[in-house]
């Protein structure tokens, strides 16, 4: 690690990315192998965003965050970074749920959840096929008008049963609710439905670092502790960044800082036209989240027929968004780390998830937030012992995570996990409308959430980008394009 974060910083590169998530990373290594310099500036000491993990006692690796994305993410890997980081993307076979209105084990593919709905709910064959169908066509520009709530009451009326099926793994997923707009559902829903869940087998520390090898092998130059301060412009165009106390040029900027943060703080509220500034402060943010890590002492090993890969457990009576935020918990996802996630080490993890409100964290006092943070961990222990009966024996070490946690190290306002809401994502594209040479690749509309959103973003913008790069230097529209682009993003 450099003493000095900038030692040898250019003065001048033709995109400076603002952020080092996945999806600035992506939009990062793909602009570099267009032929463009790309200093990527990351504030946190490592890269990776919410997909990161930490180090505790002797030897425990701990992933942040629940790991589980639609098989497209192989296709974007093998595309945008390499074939080694694809072919280390593996299936999770055995998703659970455990709740009052039932219990089942599902591949999380269309043909079992058609196999299921059919079998186990009793629901027409015809009825499931246009339900997966119509969740299948929706995209970005579907009316808005139609709620998940909507769709759910179109196919499955009074299928409360059905709707928590169906609804629950999207919502830890990425925020969903039944109130939002349908597509944002259907979209995300219907790319899990393809082929099931897949992760990184190697963990997200094997993942992250073949990444950072791959940028810097393309000619990015990567600066981790490197705070981006202010994004300057010269007559509604992007001039360059302040990273860490010094002013370096640029002829485009990637902002993968949350959007309200890029426009209200990165450039300011004088710089953009009234009327999308209105728009932009109407963007709601998307909730936070909640995690409790458990390492087991090494050897003391899970069998993985007891537990499967994902669960989602809840003793909620009835699938209901408001119970899912509450801090008086009854849903968690825990996400199971056998020694196949990490080959070579011997031990396991459990991480409990659960989403969750900033504000019940954040108006604590410092008291009462440490004592929120035990009982957050000592209901959590007493949940999974459901599962692992003998857990606080064999268990090592156990940390919680909180809003604050999260908002703490990625400096997402308000510790979004999500980015924003759907309504972020035409603000979002809006940018370079508003200032020349101004992009954001950060999560926003739900759709663009989660690992394979944020990575098929970095790319739409980076296209974006070089466009507008070679068109300034020939005035033509970029040749590159078509080579880094894809119709299916």
């Amino acid at each position: 690690m450099r003493q000095d974060p900038l030692e040898e910083i250019r003065p001048q590169y033709d995109v400076v990315v603002i952020g080092g998530g996945l999806g600035g990373m992506t939009a990062a290594n793909t602009l570099a192998r267009a032929g463009h310099s790309v200093l990527l500036a990351e504030q946190h000491s490592k890269l990776g965003g919410l997909a990161t993990w930490f180090r505790r006692g002797d030897g425990h690796i701990i992933d942040v965050a629940l790991h589980g994305f639609p098989v497209g993410m192989i296709k974007s890997c093998r595309r945008y970074w390499n074939a080694e980081i694809a072919d280390s993307i593996v299936q999770l076979k055995d998703i659970r749920f455990d709740n009052p209105m039932f219990s089942l084990s599902t591949t999380f593919d269309r043909q079992d959840f058609t196999r299921l709905l059919v079998e186990r709910f009793g629901i027409a064959p015809k009825v499931v096929g246009e339900f997966f169908e119509a969740a299948r066509k929706m995209n970005f520009y579907d009316d808005q008008a139609v709620t998940t709530g909507q769709l759910f009451d179109r196919f499955f009326p009074g299928r409360e049963d059905v709707v928590r099926l169906l609804m629950e793994p999207i919502t830890y997923a990425n925020g969903s609710t039944l109130e939002d707009p349908a597509q944002t559902y259907g979209i995300v829903f219907s790319n899990f439905m393809s082929k099931g869940v897949y992760s990184f087998q190697g963990g997200t520390d094997r993942l992250i670092g073949l990444m950072d090898r791959e940028l810097r092998k393309n000619g990015v130059d990567v600066r981790t502790r490197c705070p981006a301060e202010t994004v300057h412009l010269a007559r509604r165009r992007v001039e360059g960044v302040t990273v860490r106390g010094q002013r370096i040029r640029a002829r485009a900027v990637v902002s993968n800082a949350n959007l309200l943060g890029t426009i209200l703080n990165l450039v300011g509220p004088d710089h953009w036209d009234a009327g999308f500034l209105e728009r932009a402060r109407a963007v709601r943010l998307n909730n936070s989240s909640t995690q409790v890590y458990m390492a087991l002492k090494p050897d003391a090993l899970i069998d993985e027929s007891q537990c499967g890969d994902l669960l989602f457990s809840s003793t909620a009576p009835a699938f209901r968004t408001e119970l899912l935020l509450s801090r008086q918990i009854t849903s968690r996802t825990y996400s199971f780390y056998y020694p196949k996630t990490r080959p070579g080490l011997n031990r396991c993890v459990i991480v409990a998830s659960t989403n969750a409100h900033y504000r019940d964290w954040a108006d604590l006092s410092r008291e009462d937030y440490l004592a929120g943070k035990r009982d957050l961990i000592e209901n959590t222990l007493q949940a999974v012992e459901k599962y692992v009966p003998d857990l606080r024996r064999r268990i090592d070490l156990v940390e919680a995570a909180t809003p604050l946690t999260f908002e703490r190290y990625t400096k997402h306002l308000m510790g979004a996990s999500f980015g924003t809401k759907f309504e972020g994502l035409a603000v979002s594209r809006a940018l370079p409308e508003q200032i020349a040479g101004l992009y954001h690749a950060g999560s926003v509309g739900i759709i663009m959430s989660g690992w394979l959103g944020a990575v098929n973003y970095g790319v739409i913008i980076a296209n974006e980008v070089d466009a507008f790069l070679t068109k300034e230097v020939t005035g033509q529209r970029s040749e590159v394009r078509d080579s880094i682009g894809d119709p299916d993003l």
